[in-house]
């Protein structure tokens, strides 16, 4: 049952001055049919004053409200109380000033009669009357919007762990084709072409024949240099067979021969042994900066830097192209970027994509490492 006395002692406050002044211009009657839910506390941070709303908030009633300590009804953050000092005032259990804030940290927990806590929001105004801090406190149960917080973030997890999932699956289904056609039709188009070589040294072919035959050797040649470069985008050997300081190497050469863009890389081949996973998410990440600087940038200069330091590895991929923009970034189909965030997220890491002065992009990348 909530207590009726409310408009009585909030009258009585304000006739006699003690309620601060943002209550004192109210009426009784809009304190106490207020929706939202109002407390005022002194100095000593004991309740003076509560609503029918706050006292319904806390399951509880007015008169039980009126005299007792504030911290019986709302616990607030100890990381703010103790950046506030050893006697913080009620203002600073509402502080959002704790570096990294976001905003579905809530400022207080509410704590109901019979124990259950839920988290609350909550507005603090001060005044000083006769001397005395008077604090008025206007409190909003953020219950649902947490739990809509929380589905989202559940939500969000499982996506990373689709996401994840499937680009696992997908460099599995690349592995295998990429040995299916190395290995298969690799040999066989090889073995077709020595065997090419060999009908042109029989004797008895005309003029005709050998060009014919010349012909067939150059298409040859040309589907087996176009099966080696499909093979090797799809699951280059360097990585398996050498590693990713290799396996870089090859992809900036083959960027540059493909678009005559120069590139500088600066690794050492100790520090990048790492496991399967984390050189193949490495290799993907610049190998997606690559594709997108030569077709978006208009860059005549890459610059590319990979090196170890406390356990994380830190990528840095510069380019002095037109650079990004803001709007480029939050374009639905920068697939490109989505994927690279994505392999980044996966292991844990940090990426931040920005404009350069002059003119270029960068690409900053710091992953964790195991000892």
């Amino acid at each position: 049952m909530i207590g009726i006395a409310s408009g009585a002692v909030a009258a009585r406050l304000i006739k006699t001055g003690r309620a601060p002044r943002l209550l004192r211009n109210r009426s009784p009657g809009i304190i106490e049919n207020a929706s939202d839910a109002i407390i005022s506390t002194d100095e000593m941070q004991n309740i003076v004053l509560a609503n029918p709303s706050a006292a319904a908030m806390f399951s509880t009633t007015v008169a039980d409200m009126q005299g007792s300590p504030l911290s019986h009804f709302i616990s607030p953050d100890p990381v703010l109380l103790a950046s506030a000092g050893s006697a913080p005032n009620v203002s600073a259990w509402f502080s959002a000033g704790r570096s990294g804030r976001r905003a579905t940290d809530y400022a207080v927990t509410g704590v109901r009669a019979g124990g259950e806590t839920f988290p609350l929001e909550g507005s603090v105004s001060s005044s000083t009357e006769s001397g005395e801090s008077l604090y008025t406190i206007i409190l909003r149960d953020v219950t649902e919007r947490q739990q809509v917080q929380e589905k989202l973030s559940r939500s969000h997890a499982q996506l990373r762990q689709l996401s994840a999932a499937l680009q696992t699956i997908r460099e599995e289904e690349r592995t295998h084709i990429a040995r299916e056609l190395h290995d298969d039709l690799g040999q066989l188009l090889a073995s077709l072409r020595m065997d090419l070589a060999l009908l042109k040294q029989q004797p008895g072919a005309g003029a005709d024949a050998l060009r014919l035959m010349n012909g067939m050797e150059e298409n040859l040649l040309t589907a087996i240099t176009s099966l080696r470069r499909i093979a090797t985008n799809l699951r280059p050997r360097a990585l398996d067979e050498g590693g990713l300081f290799f396996a870089l190497q090859g992809l900036r050469d083959d960027f540059v021969e493909r678009y005559a863009i120069p590139v500088e890389l600066y690794a050492d081949e100790n520090e990048l042994r790492l496991d399967d996973g984390a050189s193949t998410a490495v290799f993907r990440i610049v190998q997606e900066a690559l594709t997108n600087i030569a077709r978006h940038a208009d860059a005549s200069l890459v610059n590319l830097n990979l090196y170890r330091t406390d356990h994380q590895l830190l990528v840095t991929i510069r380019d002095n192209g037109r650079g990004i923009t803001p709007d480029d970034m939050e374009k639905a189909q920068s697939l490109g970027l989505v994927g690279m965030r994505e392999r980044v997220w996966a292991m844990n890491g940090e990426i931040t994509i920005s404009a350069e002065e002059p003119p270029g992009t960068r690409i900053e990348i710091v992953l964790p490492l195991p000892d």
